[in-house]
């Protein structure tokens, strides 16, 4: 099971896995560990990441960047109309009036939607994972903005279905940078003392986002969360763009904001001086050449003009500050670290900010670009079955209050209740108690629309089906569970009618105290879904009917009453006292939910979505080995060309090496003229035609630069046995146990291999460089292993170890003695072999090791 963790950014992505025992974060095919969230459509395929951000001004209107805040955004928003404005690509309206983006992809105009181009990004990440993995990738953990609605988080899971990984959570960035903090932390106070404040700020490329931390040990619970999803870098950089056009235009006359291509060369250029005035205070140099209508263009800025044209996008940062002490409800004192990441918190100023509205310098232990990244790939190796972690539990927040609005029948009063309040424990669970005669509508929406960055307040709507009257002709119970989950998106997750049966007297009783047993743990179980602190302000049971309705209930907000907990269970036996209860069976009936949610992607279009990413993904890898090929081809011309001039010349006559380079000057001018957009197939055979010219040439050189080598190594092997030989001769101690039969086996080869060497040498000599070889490497290779096999297992036998003198214990069911005279080491059975004084005879195999005085 594969853990890894995506930090889907506003202008950059990171990738981080679980591996060797800890959390890397993993570097692209570029040696990067950021990706730039950029994709790039061209004639014959498309680019992602590195590659596709190096087209950003050569291919403009068909690169595709600053995508993120587009999720599930009608064309007619007015953020998608404002940021229409600023970006080289053209936004269009899609057939369900979502935003999409219309560029030219394989020589056609396409539209696609924001899911798609996020699926896209997602593809490379995934590669990259994989590529460090080894393996395939599919369970991951992504991660979103906290301030970002059901719809957007639903954008981003169903992009993360196109390309087929499944998301086991999407986690809030803030989130993500607090689970990184803490999990590594030895200092965290006990569980029952009292929990370590810290507050995380991030400054992103677009927004800033800070959330307060209580820690314990183990323990992680987010206390509140703010925002403004509009201030970031970027913002920094619109102002020293919009310094320059203006300096620009009145020294140069250039009206930059005119020309696309300008215009991004200077917003790349303000992001580099914004980076360096974060390091020097002094005056700082931009130059810019060849800017428009061939002039080059200059100017200089320092950090203190720099933090004054920006003044208020620095006040700004203290409504987020303000708003989430207000949330906590905390002082500054109580707050034990102010923890900073992000790229533009690196900006003095705003560190600078940040520290004073605390009172406290900020720390800047976690890397400012890889935290959110890490925190990812952390959660999902505690998700991960396949990783064992240190256990820590994470509780995050809802950061919007929920309301659910309910249909009601003529004699009711309009329903509508809060479920879920701002910053409640998240994921969470609720149980609602209707009572109905007939299917009803849930419609649930953001109950302050003020709050939200997004300008639609529904979040879907909801319809439980199949609902009948009791057989009395009663209202039945229908119980509706909603949920806030792991991913922060609400849903009615489920519905069932509690329908009560009488037992028949026969019937057993075991089984009808089993059935209100059954009921009973039910209620057991919803009550735990509800408990929760006093912010919740939602009660386990809420009352629409009029005339027959239960014991009075007390009310809950405005016209609607919501009974108390306990009273819960004394309704499920709504009738009067009797002397003797009849016996009741409690069954659940599971209701079916028509669920109608905002800017939900339909089956049959993200199956479309699918199918397109796959033709896509195909198109890409075939284009790529396309580009191989032609590369290939390209790099075989120049580097034969080269070496032709150098060491291959001696290899090859002069008549061949005409017709060589002749056809080497023949394939170069077609590779930049006919043979520029040719299929895979016509790049191989021209490869296979320059190779059999050239592969005899690499060959011959290949073998003259081999053969000598061998040849020595060979001459080395028959001088050590030849030496072999002279110290034998010299009844030499070492070898004297060898028979003179073997011996003159060795003898022998060794003769026959030198005079073959020799012979081999003499007529190589004589054969000119340019010819094929008389005698090949493998050759020698062959004559070198007959030799050392003939040879070396004779020459290398042990040498018989001397008998021990012990007599009568019975070796190998033999005498110890084995026929010999110990004394004088002769062989009873072979009188005239060698005498050795104190060794047994080499041949006979029961040998014994024998110990003399």
């Amino acid at each position: 099971m594969s853990v890894v963790g995506f930090d889907l950014g506003f202008q950059n992505c990171h990738v981080a896995i679980a591996r060797a025992g800890g959390i890397e974060t993993v570097a692209n095919e570029f040696s990067d560990r950021c990706t730039p969230a950029v994709v790039s459509f061209g004639t014959k395929n498309r680019t992602i990441g590195v590659a596709a951000k190096n087209q950003m001004i050569t291919n403009a209107n068909n690169t595709v960047s600053s995508f993120k805040k587009l999720h599930s955004r009608a064309f007619s928003d007015p953020f998608v109309q404002r940021e229409k404005n600023n970006l080289p690509y053209e936004l269009v309206q899609t057939n369900n009036g979502v935003v999409g983006v219309k560029v030219m992809y394989m020589e056609e105009e396409h539209v696609f939607s924001v899911e798609q181009i996020t699926a896209m990004l997602l593809t490379k990440l995934k590669e990259t994972a994989e590529y460090n993995l080894k393996k395939p990738v599919t369970d991951c953990v992504i991660s979103v903005p906290s301030f970002f609605t059901d719809a957007e988080r639903r954008s981003v899971l169903d992009a993360a279905q196109i390309v087929g990984l499944n998301c086991l959570k999407l986690m809030n960035d803030m989130t993500a940078v607090a689970l990184n903090y803490g999990i590594y932390k030895q200092d965290l106070p006990a569980p029952e003392d009292k929990p370590k404040v810290v507050v995380f700020a991030d400054m992103g490329h677009s927004s800033f986002q800070i959330s307060a931390c209580a820690f314990n040990k183990g323990k992680l619970k987010v206390l509140g969360t703010a925002f403004d999803p509009y201030l970031g870098g970027r913002s920094f950089d619109e102002k020293l763009v919009e310094h320059f056009c203006g300096e620009f235009k009145t020294k140069y006359k250039l009206d930059v904001k005119s020309k696309v291509r300008a215009l991004l060369r200077l917003y790349q250029e303000c992001e580099k001086l914004k980076k360096l005035m974060s390091s020097n205070s002094t005056d700082l140099p931009l130059n810019i050449e060849c800017f428009m209508n061939d002039l080059d263009v200059s100017g200089r800025m320092n950090r203190s003009e720099f933090e004054s044209l920006c003044s208020d996008l620095l006040q700004r940062i203290d409504a987020p500050l303000q708003s989430l002490m207000a949330q906590i409800q905390l002082r500054v004192e109580d707050v034990s670290a102010v923890e900073v990441i992000g790229g533009a918190t690196r900006i003095p100023a705003v560190k600078e900010r940040i520290a004073k509205f605390f009172g406290k310098e900020v720390s800047t232990t976690l890397n400012a670009d890889e935290a959110v990244a890490r925190g990812c790939a952390l959660q999902c190796a505690i998700l991960s079955p396949a990783f064992k972690v240190r256990e820590f539990s994470v509780t995050d927040v809802v950061p919007y209050s929920i309301s659910l609005k309910w249909s009601t029948e003529a004699d009711e009063a309009e329903g509508i209740h809060e479920v879920f309040s701002k910053n409640h424990a998240a994921p969470f669970s609720k149980v609602l108690t209707f009572y109905r005669k007939n299917p009803f509508h849930l419609e649930a929406f953001y109950s302050d629309p003020s709050a939200i960055p997004y300008p639609e307040a529904k979040i879907g709507h909801f319809v439980v089906q199949n609902i009948s009257a009791a057989k009395d002709g009663e209202k039945s119970k229908v119980k509706v569970k909603v949920r806030f989950n792991t991913h922060g998106i609400f849903s009615v997750s489920t519905a069932s009618m509690v329908e009560r049966i009488e037992a028949d007297g026969t019937e057993d009783q075991s089984e009808a105290d089993m059935d209100v047993k059954s009921t009973v743990e039910n209620a057991e179980a919803d009550k735990a879904f509800q408990q929760d602190n006093s912010d919740a302000g939602t009660q386990p049971q809420v009352q629409t009917d009029g005339s027959h309705s239960p014991p009075p209930p007390e009310p809950a907000s405005g016209e609607n009453k919501v009974p108390d907990t306990e009273k819960g269970p004394e309704k499920k036996m709504d009738q009067p006292p009797e002397a003797k209860k009849p016996k009741i069976k409690v069954k659940n009936i599971e209701l079916p939910i028509e669920a109608n949610l905002v800017w939900q992607l339909g089956k049959d279009l993200l199956n479309m979505y699918i199918e397109n990413e796959g033709k896509m993904i195909l198109q890409d890898k075939l284009e790529k080995e396309r580009n191989d090929a032609k590369n290939a081809v390209e790099e075989y011309v120049y580097e034969f060309r080269d070496k032709l001039s150098g060491p291959y010349g001696k290899f090859v006559s002069e008549k061949d090496l005409n017709i060589f380079l002749d056809l080497l000057t023949h394939t170069e001018d077609w590779l930049y003229e006919d043979g520029e957009d040719q299929p895979k197939r016509v790049y191989v055979e021209k490869l296979d035609e320059l190779k059999k010219l050239g592969n005899p040439i690499q060959a011959r050189y290949k073998e003259a630069e081999e053969r000598p080598r061998l040849f020595d190594e060979l001459g080395q092997r028959l001088q050590h046995y030849a030496k072999i030989l002279e110290e034998y001769r010299n009844q030499s101690e070492t070898y004297r146990h060898i028979s003179s039969i073997d011996m003159e086996k060795v003898e022998k080869s060794v003769r026959e291999t030198m005079q073959w060497m020799n012979n081999a040498m003499n007529a190589q000599d004589k054969q000119p460089l340019d010819q094929e070889p008389v005698i090949y490497a493998h050759e020698i290779r062959a004559k070198r292993a007959a030799l050392d096999s003939s040879c070396h297992g004779i020459v290398s036998q042990p040498k018989p170890k001397p008998e021990s003198p012990q007599k009568d214990k019975p070796v190998n069911g033999m005498n110890q003695n084995n026929g010999e005279n110990v004394k004088t080491g002769k062989n009873k059975e072979n009188p005239d072999a060698p005498q050795q004084n104190g060794e047994c005879n080499p041949n006979d195999n029961n040998t014994v090791d024998m110990d003399f005085d």
